[in-house]
């Protein structure tokens, strides 16, 4: 598994299962031709997207951040929608590291779309259980009521069968929220009405991760943005704050759709000086 040394903290790149969507989707009105010089894409105008959750073992407690696609969570026609050709792995994931569901303190919700929030829960004797029943899952105030009253565009993505086993373990925040020294996650809004980012700072570094407002590191530029974005224009300023941000910081930007690179840092000018590339083998 792929790990990022930083500071006091070790984050770990879970197996949490892989999607393949429409690369046009993804990158919204930005034409073919140039998305395509940064991202591969297959002979369908699909993209891999890995759904990875990031696991942050930082001074004893254990952090995650999302949960992958899950397991025997989708339908056949919707692993043929979604391109989902492989499902979340995520138990071997902890036990090569020595550890279980069990030993999870907290997990970091960016946002509840399926593709992040199906591992919250999983099949147990018929019946949908908590698959971190000692966690405190923590989401934005705005993200977790539409997760439990959805629009009629939004439903298709914020699924009862994610929420309603772990609704007595959710802890809300309303702008931001510092989970623990060092860490805390940020509403920004844009990609949904209540997504989040998180922050790391460690011995004044800096680590962001912009979840699906940059999904990838073919993203970075700040109008490239989803067309699944709820709120697009939202997502282009928050983008814009947060890389101006992170450039004179030199931070590291770190990735759980990216099929290519798990994390890479930036100087001022936004060119990458140190990158960690995806072992496609583990």
């Amino acid at each position: 598994m792929d790990t990022l040394n930083f500071g006091r903290a070790v984050l770990t790149w879970l197996q949490g299962g892989v999607t393949h969507l429409d690369g046009g989707a993804m990158f919204g009105v930005v034409p073919k031709p140039l998305w395509s010089k940064k991202y591969p894409v297959n002979d369908n105008n699909q993209i891999e997207l890995r759904t990875d959750p990031i696991l942050i073992q930082l001074d004893g407690k254990k952090l995650l951040i999302d949960t992958g696609i899950g397991k025997g969570k989708l339908s056949e026609k919707q692993k043929r929608n979604f391109g989902a050709l492989e499902e979340s792995t995520i138990h071997d994931s902890l036990h090569a590291l020595g550890l279980t569901a069990l030993d999870i303190d907290y997990v970091l919700m960016t946002h509840l779309h399926f593709d992040h929030a199906c591992g919250l829960t999983e099949w147990q004797n018929g019946e949908l259980q908590p698959v971190f029943p000692k966690a405190t899952i923590i989401v934005n105030e705005i993200e977790w009521q539409e997760m439990k009253d959805p629009n009629i565009r939004s439903a298709n993505t914020y699924w009862e069968e994610n929420w309603r086993p772990i609704e007595q373990d959710v802890k809300t925040f309303q702008d931001q929220v510092e989970v623990v020294p060092g860490v805390e996650m940020i509403h920004t809004g844009g990609h949904s009405n209540g997504h989040s980012i998180i922050r790391m700072e460690m011995d004044n570094d800096i680590l962001l991760h912009m979840a699906d407002i940059m999904p990838t590191h073919a993203h970075q530029h700040k109008l490239w943005v989803l067309a699944y974005d709820d709120y697009p224009v939202t997502s282009v300023h928050a983008k814009e704050k947060w890389m101006e941000y992170g450039y004179h910081k030199q931070a590291w930007y770190t990735f759980y759709h990216d099929a290519h690179f798990r994390a890479l840092r930036f100087n001022e000018e936004g060119e990458p000086i140190n990158k960690i590339e995806r072992n496609t083998s583990s």
